[in-house]
């Protein structure tokens, strides 16, 4: 009898994992398919017609978004315990707090050039 119950337990817990392999693989695709059409929807940006201030901004709107699903998804951050999700995504805005000023800095730089003249 025991054999019985033990045989039906293994067939569950069986039947669970192919379940959750199956989610696991559904999740994998959906994530690939959101990924591909961010990725086809950049690679048609520069053929429009959209200003190229707004294309870049657009583009680095959607490469931030990719990140995140890779970082998510396929690094598993989206399954970590909350504090260690906060510990990474910190460091990670504060990075792209940096970038966006030394953006700032280089288009000012710029400007400052263009108004003096060279010698």
């Amino acid at each position: 009898m025991s054999n019985h119950a033990e045989h039906t337990e293994q067939g569950h817990q069986a039947h669970g994992a192919g379940h959750d392999n199956h989610n696991s693989t559904k999740l994998i695709w959906k994530t690939f398919f959101i990924l591909l059409g961010i990725t086809i929807f950049e690679l048609v940006i520069p053929f429009t017609s959209i200003n190229p201030d707004v294309q870049r901004y657009i583009f680095i709107i959607l490469t931030i978004v990719k990140a995140f699903y890779i970082v998510a998804y396929f690094m598993h951050l989206k399954f970590e315990a909350k504090f260690f999700r906060y510990a990474m995504i910190l460091p990670f805005a504060f990075i792209v707090y940096l970038i966006a000023i030394s953006l700032g800095e280089g288009v000012a730089i710029k400007h400052l050039t263009d108004f003096f003249p060279k010698f």
